[in-house]
């Protein structure tokens, strides 16, 4: 019994805010992350979650965003990234991410050698009108 705990002002002000938090989430966009599988083991993810919760570093365009799937491109060569993102933007995705592990090679200062054929390909399959973002941070 929320109301009868709360006065009619509280009350309003609680309602007020839920709408206003509730409409704020349905405008963010929700992105699908592909990583490198190969820095799974050195890398949870945590600056590529910071980064997009705070809208920072590559998010700034779009602001803060609601990550709808973190997968691993497959390994090498990264074909099943395609299927991947595919998957991602079928459950939601209106933005495609490729880690930074990817594109530029955090933390092991090594990118990818696929990445051009498999950012190429994935557009390919999931069309134009799904935005692609090369890098988290």
């Amino acid at each position: 019994m929320l109301y009868s705990t709360i006065n009619k002002k509280e009350f309003k002000l609680y309602a007020y805010f839920k709408q206003n938090l509730l409409q704020e989430d349905a405008l963010m966009k929700k992105v699908g992350i592909i990583r490198c599988q190969q820095v799974e083991d050195m890398c949870p993810g945590t600056t590529c979650f910071k980064v997009a919760k705070e809208g920072k570093l590559a998010f700034e365009e779009i602001g803060p965003v609601e990550i709808v799937g973190f997968v691993s491109c497959g390994g090498c060569p990264g074909k099943r990234a395609v299927a991947r993102a595919k998957l991602m933007v079928d459950r939601g995705a209106e933005v495609i991410v490729f880690g930074s592990c990817i594109s530029r090679g955090n933390p092991i200062g090594f990118p990818c050698p696929h990445f051009a054929k498999m950012k190429d390909a994935i557009i390919k399959k999931i069309g134009t009108e799904i935005q692609v973002i090369e890098y988290t941070h």
